[in-house]
């Protein structure tokens, strides 16, 4: 059966349309120049997009704005979209030209279209519902997309809080199971002190912690927006009415508690609300990274290495090693962090690219950072239940290591000084002797003293037992 087609114009010539297409010319135009990354709208942006859009309709409806059958009619088609309809006539690149202009009529021209099917017109008919002056009416690309961009993040943000908070919980438990193994503590990848393995997890789930708040502290800036500034931030083309009521009445939609911004022209022009937010999802990925480290050290060998844990066998290692096991989960949120520090560099240059009253680069801003969030999601989504749960201590390498270091003595020192305690390790080393028995053969110490300086359990914790 061969397609059927309509014809658009618009200020720069004729298009042909599939005529069961529900965007439009601007729409076509924009998939023609921006062939960039092969990946669409994400698919919250767009939802966000759209509950503007509703938002804009009800409030002009309300104060009589707009015809009351237009506006039935666009909010029923915002809901059509929302319910999930509709997914595939979004169909412009994430990376564009025009700061955001061809996503924001990608969704004008389908809302439009949909409502005029509800009032009985067809498609391209654009006297029935024009998807400039009706559906994007009071509105601009300028002060739309920010909006929906902050609207975005908030809601990504919201999976990943839930993430972070399953992996610290995870780290947590796993700090209390391991609470009484003692490890040897390293520093520079050289034996330091005795620690015991739960302070190890301990230490990671507070970094997560201290990420997680961060990342939610950064959120306070997603909340004011700059809906009703229009183009610049002088609000021309918006009346009182809608200007007064329009921010009200997306929070109502969201369940967020939205403000407008005190100034439209910085609301407008400056994203850097949005560096901040992509700087503390690099602040978690270099804490993700460091941590995936930690465990691909302590987890090395099984035989050769630290093995002083043991990570869940997930699948083979190796298309020629029998029995080889990688630490896969780790290695691929290692990656992950990569590609967040590097999208932070993006969003940073965009960020501070743009000039005098607006930044046209929101695009690649919005495209890196959710893409930051949602990887982000699934990388810690995999750490916690495909590595953290199933991890499990190999207590006798843990031992091992403890008793052949010589990085007790350093308890040594307040009582018989540096110089003395570095000619003991040093014949420790060389003769295989303990550091116990050097110290007793030489008189330096009573052995009942000298248990109670190197009992190993005590060194782990801040001033316990000490004099």
């Amino acid at each position: 059966m061969e397609k059927e087609f309509r014809t658009e114009s618009d200020s720069v010539g004729e298009l042909s349309i599939d005529s069961a297409a529900y965007y439009g010319i601007q729409t076509l135009r924009a998939k023609g120049n921006f062939e960039i990354t092969g990946t669409k709208l994400n698919s919250a942006f767009i939802r966000n997009i759209v509950v503007i859009k509703k938002a804009a309709a009800i409030v002009n409806k309300s104060f009589g704005l707009l015809d009351e059958k237009k506006a039935d009619a666009i909010i029923s088609a915002c809901d059509e979209i929302l319910h999930g309809k509709h997914r595939k006539d979004f169909i412009v690149d994430a990376v564009q030209g025009g700061a955001g202009t061809s996503a924001n009529m990608n969704v004008n021209e389908v809302i439009a279209n949909i409502a005029i099917e509800h009032l009985g017109g067809k498609k391209g008919d654009y006297s029935v519902i024009s998807p400039n002056d009706d559906v994007n009416m009071e509105q601009s690309t300028n002060d739309v997309i920010p909006t929906a961009g902050k609207l975005t993040v908030l809601t990504l943000a919201s999976e990943l809080n839930t993430e972070l908070g399953r992996l610290n919980s995870a780290l947590l438990a796993k700090a209390k199971e391991f609470d009484g193994i003692l490890k040897m503590g390293r520093t520079q990848l050289q034996d330091a002190v005795p620690m015991r393995l739960g302070q190890a997890f301990h230490a990671f789930a507070t970094s997560i912690a201290r990420s997680k708040e961060r990342i939610q502290n950064s959120l306070s800036e997603m909340r004011t927006i700059n809906m009703g500034a229009t183009a610049i931030g002088t609000a021309i083309n918006a009346r009182e009415a809608y200007f007064n009521h329009i921010t009200e009445e997306l929070s109502l939609l969201t369940g967020e508690r939205l403000c407008r911004a005190d100034d439209l022209f910085d609301g407008t022009q400056n994203v850097d609300g949005f560096a901040a937010v992509s700087g503390t999802l690099k602040a978690l990925a270099v804490n993700l990274s460091k941590m995936c480290n930690d465990l691909r050290l302590m987890s090395s060998g099984p035989r050769t290495g630290l093995g002083e844990i043991i990570l869940p066998a997930k699948q083979n290692g190796s298309s020629i090693m029998p029995g080889k096991i990688n630490p896969v989960i780790p290695e691929v949120v290692n990656q992950v962090a990569f590609l967040v520090i590097g999208h932070d560099v993006t969003v940073t240059m965009a960020a501070e690219a743009g000039q005098l009253e607006l930044n046209a680069f929101e695009p690649v801003i919005f495209y890196q950072l959710f893409e930051s969030f949602r990887a982000l999601s699934g990388a810690v989504r995999t750490l916690s239940d495909n590595c953290i749960v199933g991890i499990v201590a190999n207590r006798e390498r843990c031992s091992e290591w403890v008793n052949r270091s010589v990085g007790i003595v350093t308890a040594l020192n307040p009582y018989i000084g540096y110089l003395k305690a570095a000619e003991i390790a040093k014949e420790s080393l060389k003769t295989g002797q303990s550091i116990k028995e050097i110290v007793l053969r030489e008189g330096l110490m009573d052995e009942k003293k000298l248990d109670e300086v190197l009992d190993p359990l005590v060194l782990t914790e801040p001033f316990k037992h000490r004099d």
